[in-house]
C-alpha cells in the first residue's frame, strides 16, 4: 500500500464506546502507541475528553479513508470494537483487504455472523464481550466458589480460603500461590486500627486490609494474616486438600452443573429434563417426578388428605363391613368399595343399607369428603397441567412458590449469557424485562425461563417475582442509571436480607462503579467493559489471556506468555517482576529428551528462558505491563487462549 502516513508498530482501535474506550485506556497504560478511528459521525464527548487526556490521536471519517490516515500500513494490530455488529463486520473485512497480514481482533455479538467472520479474519480473532464478561457475574451470583483453571494442560483451582489462625501464609498454605489477602468483611474493617500481629520475629505483615482498603495484591509467603482474613490462592486439588482446603475440593467435586435447561427446582424434574435433552421420551416415573416437582403446596396437601382418607376407609371396611354371608371384606374388596364410594359410581354389588348405624354415618362422611377432595384435587391438577402448557408456550411460571431463585433484570446480550450460565449451574432463574419486544425473549422461552414484563424499579414487580425469597439478583440493563436505581430499590425491598443476598450491578465506568459501591454499600459492581478489554488488549499484543475475574473490587487477569529469545523477559529472575504480579507456573522449554516440565510453584530466583510458557496472574494493569515487556513483533502472531467468547 502506498500510503505510509502515521506511526508504525502502533495499534489502531476502531470504536471508542464501551469496551473500545477501556481497550484504548489499557493499551495506553501499557505503553503502546494507539490511534483511534471514530466509529460514527457523532463524536462522543466523554471519549473525546479521555482521548485528549491520554494524548491519543483520533481520526474521523469513513473507514476506507480513516484507516489509511491512521497508518494501517505500519500498524501492528487493528482492534474493531464499534457497538454495531454490522459496522464491525464491515470494518473488519475492509481491514483484511487493506492489510491481509495485520493482526486483527473484532468484537461481534452475533454468534452466527461471528463464526462466519472468523473464517475470513482468522481463528481466534472474533471476541464476544458478553461471553467474556458473563462468567464473572455468574460467579458473583453463586457466591465464592472454587474456579477450575487449566495451565499447561494441568488442572489448577483458584479459591478463597478463610484464615483459621494468626500465622504466615507459608505456615498455613505451603505451596499454594496466594494472589490476594482481604479483610474478614468485604470492604469493611473492624473500625479499629489494626494492632501488631503475632508471628515469627523479623517478619513484616505488610499492609493490612482494613476499613476502606482494598486487598493486598500478590503478597509474599511470609506475609502475616489474621484469623478471619480471606486469602485467594491458586493451586492443584491435591495441594488444597493437603493444606487446609479440603472444603474447596468437596465444593468443586459437588458443583457439577445440572444439564437441564429449565432450572428445575428438584432432582426429579432435573432428571426428567435431562432425559428429554438426551433425546429420549421420559417414562412414567420421570413424568410423575416432574409433576411432583412442579406441584405446589395446596395440590400436595389435598392429595395427602385424600390418600389418608382412602387408607382409613380401606381399614374401616376391612374390619367393620359384614357381607350378607357373614364374612368380612377382603383388602381388595375394601379398596374396590372405597373407590366406588369416593367416585360416586356405586352401589350395585356392595352397599351400606344393612350395615351398622356407625358404619352408615361413616359412609355419609366418606361420600361427602371424598367427593369434595377428589373434585378439588382434579381442579388443582388441571390447573397444573394447563399452567405447564402455558409455560412451554410463553416461558411463564407461577412465581409465588419459587424460592432460592436468581433474579435477572435486563435481557440484553450480557443478560442472556448470564441466564445460560446460571441454568448450566442448575439454578432457577426469573427474568424481569421491560421491553416486550426484546429479541432475546424467544431464547428465554426456549429455555423455559419465566419472563415478567415490567419495570424492576417498581416494588410491585419485585414482589411479583418473589424477591423476598430470591437467592441473588443480577441487574444487567444497558443503562447505568437504571441499574443503580434498580439496585437501590432492591436494597430497600430486601431489608435485613441485604447483607446476605448477592446483588450484582452492571456499571460501565469502573471509577463510577467504585464510587457507587462505596457510597451505597454495593458489594458486587461489575464493569463488562473492564472485564472484556484485557482480552482485546492481549489479543492485540499477540498474547494469551486465559481469564479475568474479580477479587473484591479488583479485576485480575490470568495470562500465558511465551518468552521470546532476547526478549525483555529472557534471563530475567521472577523476583525482578512487579511485586503485584504472581508467576503461578512455568512450562519449561523442551529439553534434550524433547519433554517439557511444569514447574509449580516456581522459586523466587527462577529465571525465565527463551521458549518457556510463563503463567501469570495479577491486576490486569500490572500484568499487561509485564506482558508488554516481552511482546512479540508486529509480524508474529501467537494464537490467543480460547475462552467461551472466541470464535
Amino acid at each position: 500500500m502506498s500510503d505510509q502516513r502515521g506511526p508504525t508498530g502502533h495499534v489502531v482501535v476502531c470504536g471508542v464506546r464501551g469496551a473500545g474506550l477501556r481497550t484504548v485506556e489499557q493499551l495506553h497504560a501499557a505503553g503502546v502507541e494507539v490511534v483511534v478511528v471514530a466509529d460514527g459521525p457523532d463524536p462522543d464527548p466523554v471519549a473525546d475528553l479521555a482521548l485528549a487526556g491520554w494524548g491519543v490521536r483520533r481520526v474521523a471519517g469513513r473507514p476506507k479513508d480513516a484507516l489509511p490516515e491512521a497508518g494501517i500500513a505500519g500498524a501492528a494490530a487493528v482492534v474493531c470494537v464499534p457497538d454495531d455488529d454490522l459496522r464491525a463486520m464491515e470494518i473488519a473485512l475492509l481491514v483484511r483487504r487493506l492489510r491481509p497480514d495485520v493482526r486483527l481482533i473484532v468484537r461481534m455479538g452475533n454468534s452466527a455472523v461471528g463464526r462466519a467472520l472468523a473464517e475470513v479474519t482468522g481463528e481466534g480473532s472474533v471476541l464476544d464481550v458478553a461471553a467474556l464478561a458473563a462468567p464473572s457475574v455468574v460467579e458473583a451470583c453463586l457466591g465464592a466458589r472454587p474456579h477450575p483453571i487449566e495451565l499447561a494442560g494441568q488442572g489448577f483451582v483458584a479459591a478463597e480460603l478463610v484464615v483459621p489462625r494468626d500465622a504466615t501464609l507459608r505456615e498455613l498454605y505451603g505451596p499454594l500461590a496466594p494472589i490476594a489477602v482481604s479483610g474478614p468483611v468485604f470492604g469493611l474493617g473492624s473500625g479499629a486500627a489494626p494492632g501488631p500481629r503475632s508471628g515469627a520475629s523479623g517478619l513484616s505483615p505488610g499492609p493490612v486490609p482494613g476499613a476502606g482498603a482494598g486487598p493486598v495484591i500478590c503478597p509474599g509467603r511470609d506475609h502475616l494474616v489474621r484469623a478471619g482474613d480471606r486469602v485467594t490462592a491458586i493451586g492443584t486439588l491435591e495441594q488444597f486438600a493437603a493444606h487446609g482446603g479440603a472444603e474447596v475440593v468437596d465444593r468443586l467435586r459437588s458443583s457439577a452443573p445440572a444439564r437441564h435447561a429449565t432450572g428445575a427446582r428438584t432432582a426429579g424434574a432435573a432428571r426428567a429434563a435431562e432425559q428429554e435433552e438426551r433425546g429420549g421420551r421420559p417414562g412414567l416415573g420421570a413424568l410423575l417426578r416432574s409433576l411432583v416437582a412442579e406441584s405446589d403446596r395446596p395440590l400436595r396437601t389435598t392429595l395427602l388428605v385424600l390418600a389418608s382418607l382412602f387408607a382409613l376407609s380401606v381399614v374401616v371396611l376391612r374390619l367393620g363391613y359384614v357381607k350378607p354371608d357373614g364374612s368380612s371384606m377382603s383388602v381388595l374388596d375394601a379398596i374396590y368399595f372405597t373407590v366406588e364410594t369416593i367416585g360416586t359410581i356405586g352401589y350395585g354389588d356392595f352397599n351400606f343399607a344393612s350395615q351398622a348405624a356407625w358404619l352408615r354415618v361413616y359412609a355419609i362422611a366418606l361420600m361427602v369428603l371424598g367427593v369434595v377432595l377428589a373434585a378439588v384435587w382434579f381442579a388443582l391438577l388441571t390447573q397444573l397441567l394447563v399452567s405447564r402448557r402455558i409455560e412451554r408456550s410463553f416461558g411463564q411460571r407461577r412465581l409465588g412458590a419459587l424460592k432460592g431463585h436468581v433474579l435477572v433484570v435486563g435481557l440484553g446480550s450480557v443478560g442472556v449469557r448470564v441466564l445460560e450460565g446460571l441454568l448450566a449451574a442448575g439454578r432457577t432463574v426469573v427474568v424481569v424485562e421491560r421491553d416486550e419486544h426484546n429479541r432475546f425473549l424467544a431464547r428465554a422461552r426456549e429455555l423455559g425461563v419465566p419472563v415478567v414484563a415490567g419495570d424492576a424499579t417498581d416494588p410491585a414487580v419485585l414482589a411479583e417475582v418473589n424477591l423476598a425469597s430470591a437467592a441473588a439478583v443480577a441487574v444487567l440493563t444497558s443503562n447505568d442509571l437504571v441499574n443503580i436505581e434498580t439496585g437501590l430499590v432492591v436494597r430497600d425491598q430486601l431489608g435485613d436480607r441485604w447483607a446476605s443476598v448477592p446483588v450484582v450491578l452492571r456499571v460501565f465506568d469502573r471509577e463510577l462503579g467504585e464510587t457507587v459501591a462505596d457510597g451505597f454499600d454495593f458489594r458486587y459492581v461489575r464493569s463488562t467493559a473492564a472485564l472484556a478489554a484485557p482480552w482485546f488488549v492481549g489479543a492485540a499484543l499477540g498474547l494469551a489471556v486465559l481469564g479475568t475475574f474479580y477479587v473484591d473490587r479488583t479485576p485480575f487477569m490470568v495470562g500465558r506468555l511465551a518468552v521470546a529469545a532476547r526478549g525483555g523477559l529472557d534471563g530475567l529472575a521472577m523476583g525482578e517482576l512487579s511485586a503485584r504480579t504472581r508467576v503461578v507456573a512455568i512450562h519449561r522449554a523442551a529439553g534434550p529428551d524433547g519433554g517439557r516440565a511444569v514447574e509449580f510453584p516456581p522459586r523466587s530466583g527462577t529465571r525465565f528462558g527463551a521458549g518457556d510458557d510463563a503463567y501469570l496472574v495479577g491486576p490486569y494493569e500490572e500484568l499487561l505491563a509485564v506482558l508488554r515487556r516481552d511482546a512479540l513483533t508486529p509480524g508474529d502472531v501467537a494464537p490467543p487462549g480460547r475462552p467461551a467468547g472466541y470464535r
